[in-house]
């Protein structure tokens, strides 16, 4: 029987941006997304929601240092030009080098910082084209996220979030990742992630206005749970 989700802090969300145990680690989950194949695995859905018709405007939700959505730009930019990312985190940790890496793409990129919950009762977010997370949902127990998926669900037609899967076979793999190399910050925060990781429909359990939306629900890969939620009108508009 799959254990319920146990959701924990991360030692990585306690550390200062600064901490070396933090920087090491952020590293690793540069190797963690590839080995998690994330950021085919994002591109791919958005591909598989808009084809070659771009959005214009992105929000990325816990961009980290952004490095992921720049992986999953490099992957669109050849169908996807001029699109604008904004990538939201608590820290603006954000290289010039990784800026510089979506201009030379054709994309432009923002920061926003702050917590989110906050970000949204100022009305700091603008509506987006496509709202994506990536490992970022799994933070948050049932009642704040479902608060916060009805805080986004206005703001956007798409949203599209790839986090772990809680299985025995992730569960697994989170133990392995010193055999990559990975420090104890990343290993402790892997295992807590899969335990507080996602399967079946429990996300879109959690999405509000359920008749106005279609929703998608799967594991992909190995280790990923994908959630797509796409606004019903703007179904047909980009059916590929």
């Amino acid at each position: 029987m799959l254990a319920a989700r146990q959701v924990q802090r991360e030692w990585l969300d306690e550390l200062p941006a600064d901490d070396p145990r933090a920087v090491r680690s952020r590293r690793d989950l540069f190797r963690v997304n590839t080995w998690m194949m994330q950021p085919g695995i994002m591109a791919r859905a958005l591909l598989a929601q808009y084809g070659h018709v771009a959005p214009r405007a992105i929000l990325d939700l816990g961009s980290g240092d952004g490095t992921f959505m720049l992986r999953v730009a490099a992957l669109l930019a050849r169908r996807w030009r001029n699109v604008s990312v904004t990538m939201l985190d608590q820290q603006d940790i954000v290289d010039p080098s990784t800026r510089r890496g979506f201009d030379a793409l054709g994309w432009s990129s923002k920061t926003i910082t702050g917590d989110l919950f906050v970000t949204l009762s100022e009305g700091r977010l603008p509506a987006m084209d496509v709202i994506t997370a990536n490992l970022f949902l799994h933070h948050f127990t049932e009642s704040p996220l479902a608060s916060l998926l009805a805080r986004l669900a206005p703001l956007t037609p798409l949203f599209v979030a790839c986090e772990p899967r809680r299985g025995a076979l992730p569960l697994l793999g989170s133990h392995l990742l010193w055999a990559i190399g990975c420090n104890d910050v990343t290993r402790h925060d892997a295992v807590l992630s899969v335990e507080a990781g996602f399967s079946g429909c429990e996300l879109s359990a959690l999405w509000p206005e359920l008749g106005q939306w279609q929703l998608h629900e799967h594991a992909a890969r190995l280790f990923t749970h994908c959630f797509v939620a796409r606004r019903i009108h703007e179904s047909a508009q980009h059916a590929i």
